[in-house]
């Protein structure tokens, strides 16, 4: 199966030249000109690395940076950066770029990064397919809940988003303006908050797990919710 690369740039020359580069490498290839277009890409579509400008067109490269570190902590990101720009690469790699580029850089010089980055990067870790509950156990692929005593409930596509983002961030809390953001995909002004407190609500009770005193959804006083068991994936 051929990796897939966003290549988010404004630069339509130097876009294009990407794009060919890869292409004719054998890779799949996605494109954005804007931040905008590229926020909505880099957290919406299944990519296997971002090549990311730094400064674009609505959202720079570094607001994209940060919420894909929050939503897909282990996408692998190389940022692309002009010749004195060295705060912002720096800037860069302490939120959690892989490697970066200077422009303008040559054919070799690009597809050596996307290699060894590629190489290097764990192979989806957070790409969670079951959860194990103590009732039983969340299957994702199948949308469902099969419990211990045999019975079995259907999830929603959206009660199977807001599961899989809480269980891939396993321990941590999540902001409900996090979930909004990144499993609504949604500004955070954009829905009443409630509107989380309802699903969550409808998610533990397929659960079984207690609204009282719950053992898997917590919710964590002042912060959010947080998805606390471990995590398996398919064999």
């Amino acid at each position: 199966m051929h990796r897939h690369i966003l290549t988010v740039e404004d630069d339509h020359a130097i876009r294009r030249g990407i794009v060919d580069t890869l292409r004719y490498s054998g890779y799949q290839v996605s494109e954005a000109a804007n931040g905008h277009e590229g926020e909505e890409k880099a957290l919406g579509q299944d990519v296997d690395l971002l090549l990311l400008d730094l400064v674009l067109p609505g959202p720079s490269g570094l607001e994209i940076l940060r919420k894909v570190r929050i939503s897909r902590p282990t996408l692998p990101v190389i940022i692309l950066t002009a010749r004195g720009e060295e705060s912002d690469r720096v800037a860069g790699l302490k939120l959690g770029a892989d490697d970066y580029i200077v422009k303008p850089f040559s054919v070799k010089e690009l597809l050596a990064r996307v290699e060894a980055v590629l190489r290097r990067s764990p192979q989806r870790p957070t790409d969670v397919s079951l959860v194990s509950i103590p009732s039983g156990v969340a299957d994702f692929s199948r949308r469902e809940i099969r419990y211990t005593d045999g019975s079995r409930a259907e999830l929603s596509e959206r009660e199977v988003e807001l599961l899989r983002y809480l269980a891939e961030n396993n321990g941590r809390a999540i902001a409900r303006e996090e979930l909004l953001e990144n499993v609504w995909r949604i500004s955070a002004d954009g829905l009443p908050t409630r509107t989380i407190d309802m699903h969550v609500a409808r998610l533990r009770e397929k659960l079984r797990d207690s609204a009282e005193e719950p053992q898997s959804l917590l919710t964590v006083r002042g912060k959010g919710y947080m998805f606390r068991k471990n995590i398996q994936n398919d064999q």
